[in-house]
């Protein structure tokens, strides 16, 4: 029972962006049906799956009690390193991959090294190695795009049972970290870590192993989106992964993800993707300008943090976590004890003036 109370709570927390992006999908539907055109969802699900891998690995930070403003870094750097580095030559391909992965893991081990061991702030640990990543970036690109291989381009414009390959991808991704985190020992106690780091060392849980676990398949997760934009955009600039870090960070508190860490679903935070995605996809059909595309999306992780806060806000105060009601609370549950007497009994307090028990 105590299982399906959590699983039901769980489940409220998400409802919300289950509910909007079904009513955004039938609002596309009667005021801007090419929205959902053919031509519209063929290019909209490719970059759906970019987003979605951004915001599963913005999760498992969160999760942590983080918050990684190095997404930019990490995809724009795959992406100049598989495109500039093969440079049209198909042989030069599968090590580019490999060594942007390698670069990625390194870049990832350093923030969690450094998050946990250090001490360092995670946005401004994240906010630092995103410099170094561009740093990187600019000294291979010069600042300049590169075309992306044939191969790449077949690759990602390929499907599967009419879907695209980069969405499939993305969603066999979202399944399997879906899976590892709510039905399997080393999940739970990854989010018992998230959730509360002092009950965990006293449980006996390695939190700094759960947290640099968490940056290193988030690094793992932009190295992929990356990998895919490449083969997705036919020549793309070296700071295409600029386009990332807000909706990411929106997918996340959309899909009702605890931004104190702990409790969180990467599957909401797809769906969070999928709104914002098609959110975009509803602007542009509008013909709005960049600009009021950018405004959109800012309100709507705004407006995603506002409900967050007000939710978590009387729940807070219910447990006495809030407010001055929290030092009232432990006042009246735990009154002060009395000195001990001479002969080692304890004296009643001075103040007490309640008649005794008879």
């Amino acid at each position: 029972m105590a299982n399906s109370g959590f699983g039901m709570a769980r489940w409220r927390r998400s409802a919300g962006i289950w509910v909007a992006t079904g009513l955004l999908f039938a609002l596309s539907a009667v005021l801007q049906p090419k929205s959902l055109g053919a031509s519209a969802l063929a290019a909209l699900w490719p970059f759906t799956a970019v987003l979605i891998l951004a915001a599963v690995g913005q999760t498992l930070v969160v999760q942590q009690r983080g918050i990684d403003l190095s997404v930019p870094g990490f995809i724009s750097l795959t992406v100049v390193l598989v495109t500039h580095i093969p440079d049209g030559k198909p042989a030069r391909l599968v090590p580019a991959i490999l060594l942007a992965y390698a670069i990625c893991l390194a870049a990832g081990l350093v923030n969690g090294l450094l998050v946990t061991r250090v001490g360092i702030t995670p946005i401004v640990q994240t906010l630092g190695m995103n410099a170094v990543l561009y740093g990187i970036d600019l000294g291979i690109s010069q600042g300049t795009p590169t075309q992306t291989t044939a191969e790449m381009q077949s690759f990602t414009s390929a499907s599967f049972a009419g879907i695209p390959l980069p969405l499939v991808i993305a969603l066999v991704i979202v399944i399997v970290i879906e899976f590892t985190v709510k039905r399997t020992a080393f999940g739970r106690r990854f989010e018992a870590s998230g959730a509360n780091a002092a009950a965990s060392r006293a449980a006996g849980l390695r939190g700094n192993r759960y947290q640099i676990s968490a940056y290193l398949g988030a690094a793992l997760l932009y190295c992929t989106a990356g990998v895919l934009l490449a083969g997705i955009v036919s020549q793309p600039d070296p700071f295409q992964g600029n386009n990332y870090l807000l909706p990411s960070v929106a997918a996340v508190a959309l899909g009702g993800t605890s931004l104190l860490g702990g409790v969180g679903s990467v599957v909401a935070s797809a769906m969070g993707a999928l709104f914002l995605s098609q959110l975009q996809q509803f602007v542009l059909a509008t013909g709005a300008s960049a600009a009021v595309q950018n405004l959109v999306q800012a309100g709507a992780l705004a407006l995603a943090v506002t409900v967050y806060g007000l939710r978590l806000r009387p729940g807070l105060l219910r447990r006495g976590r809030l407010g001055p009601g929290r030092l009232v609370s432990r006042s009246r549950s735990r009154p002060p004890a009395a000195p001990p007497s001479r002969d080692g009994t304890a004296d009643p307090q001075p103040d007490d003036h309640r008649a005794p028990v008879t």
